[in-house]
């Protein structure tokens, strides 16, 4: 097995799906309150 040494591996293919997860979150979480906006004022 390899030695470990820290901060060599290359986590480019990680940063990307996890700037795609965050991506993802703060889109749907403006849609809801988006929907919810438009809920509310539907039944004012």
């Amino acid at each position: 097995m390899a030695e470990y040494k820290h901060g060599e591996m290359d986590i480019s293919v990680q940063e990307k799906t996890f700037d795609g997860f965050i991506k993802f979150t703060i889109r749907s979480i403006i849609f809801i309150i988006a929907t919810l906006l438009f809920i509310a004022l539907v039944n004012g």
